[in-house]
């Protein structure tokens, strides 16, 4: 490892070889020292989950020249495993995706992309979550490389406030058509769902999840503002969920 560069820990919940971490590898290798911790299989809408009731295990995978870290748990037990067992020492920098969808508004919620960038605020580390928006598998992640190179050097530069990482989404469109990068608001938003009820071809009843967003949000500050008028969307993220604006009316309740 190079004593000047910065050291960039990586890692996504699509899994190792997924396209969208490629791209991210890439880009880091320009600006740092890169150590990839990262999924051995997908593991999508995870959220903040940690493996307690099984064990973890570690394989070395050779690719793009470097020797990097398949990890069999969740986007968060890869950062916490990279931190105390792989890491010489703690990263300048950790970076989670490119993911393949989007993780803005509400989405952060569920997001094991996210997630994975929270754990590194938690930490202490400067932290960002990058996501695409487009889930298949071949989609283009030219632009999305390109503006998670400026937010890192950017996130290098100037830090980041204790306790926040950062939530980027970048439209699915060409890089010419990206108009440029918006600070913003998550938007309120919730998800429509519904289990569709199947039979097995035992006769046996089993769900299936799916659900439509809705956006109940029409500020022109948020993130799917954004995102509808070709903007990259950076939300400030925080970990603490206090409803600090509740609490001086809430006193009242104190015994």
């Amino acid at each position: 490892m190079s004593t000047t560069k910065p050291l960039i820990l990586i890692t996504n919940d699509d899994g190792i070889t997924a396209p969208g971490i490629r791209a991210l590898v890439t880009a880091m290798k320009a600006i740092g020292d890169v150590v990839v911790v990262a999924p051995d299989k997908p593991q999508s809408g995870m959220g903040h989950a940690i493996t307690i009731n099984s064990t973890l295990r570690l394989y070395e995978v050779k690719q793009d020249g470097l020797t990097e870290h398949a990890c069999s748990g969740t986007p968060v037990d890869c950062v916490k495993i990279a931190i105390d067992k792989i890491l010489p020492r703690k990263p300048d920098l950790l970076v989670s995706g490119i993911n393949h969808g989007a993780n803005s508004s509400i989405n952060v919620i569920y997001s094991g992309t996210m997630s994975a960038a929270v754990e590194g605020a938690i930490e202490g580390i400067p932290s960002i979550g990058f996501s695409l928006c487009n889930y298949s598998i071949e989609a283009d992640f030219t632009a999305a490389a390109h503006f998670a190179g400026i937010i890192a050097k950017n996130v290098l530069d100037h830090g980041m406030p204790d306790g926040v990482c950062l939530n980027v989404n970048i439209p699915d469109v060409p890089l010419d058509i990206i108009k440029g990068v918006k600070v913003c608001r998550q938007a309120k938003s919730m998800w429509h769902e519904e289990f569709d009820e199947r039979k097995d071809p035992y006769g046996r009843k089993y769900y299936w999840l799916t659900g439509k967003f809705v956006n109940l949000d029409s500020g022109d500050d948020t993130d799917q503002w954004a995102l509808e008028n070709n903007y990259v969307s950076v939300v400030p993220t925080q970990f603490d969920l206090t409803a600090h604006t509740a609490i001086k009316d809430m006193k009242k309740w104190e015994m």
